[in-house]
């Protein structure tokens, strides 16, 4: 068998391939969680969010907004030195982030089974 048949199937057999995973991947939402921290922020973004009434009273102010915490739960770091993750209780997440004009921020978020509770917005 020649070079080019041989390519020839190879090819065939790349697109056909490709086709099936392109077909069972599409229309999921798949992600590739794989690092703590995006497990974590993605966790924090799928459940039910409250805020506390300190962390309202600070989102009453200027230099703040929802679309901050927002980002903040998109493209933050989670400390994980700074947090508490317990097993038996609430678990209580530091992330620090940034606002849209630019000011270093840290959030303290209570994890629960059924929902996240932001308890402190603090401006670096």
């Amino acid at each position: 068998m020649k070079f080019a048949q041989r390519f020839a199937y190879y090819l065939v057999g790349l697109v056909m391939g490709l086709f099936f995973v392109a077909l069972v991947f599409s229309g999921k939402d798949t992600r590739c969680n794989y690092f703590p921290n995006s497990r974590v922020l993605n966790d924090l973004r799928n459940k039910p969010f409250d805020y506390s009434e300190k962390a309202s009273k600070v989102l009453a102010e200027d230099w703040i907004d929802t679309v901050d915490i927002k980002n903040t739960l998109q493209y933050g770091d989670v400390d994980f030195d700074k947090s508490n993750t317990e097993f038996h209780k609430a678990k209580l997440y530091v992330i620090e982030g940034k606002t849209m004009k630019n000011i270093p921020i840290i959030l303290k978020i209570s994890n629960r089974e059924d929902k996240a509770t932001l308890e402190e917005i603090i401006k670096q």
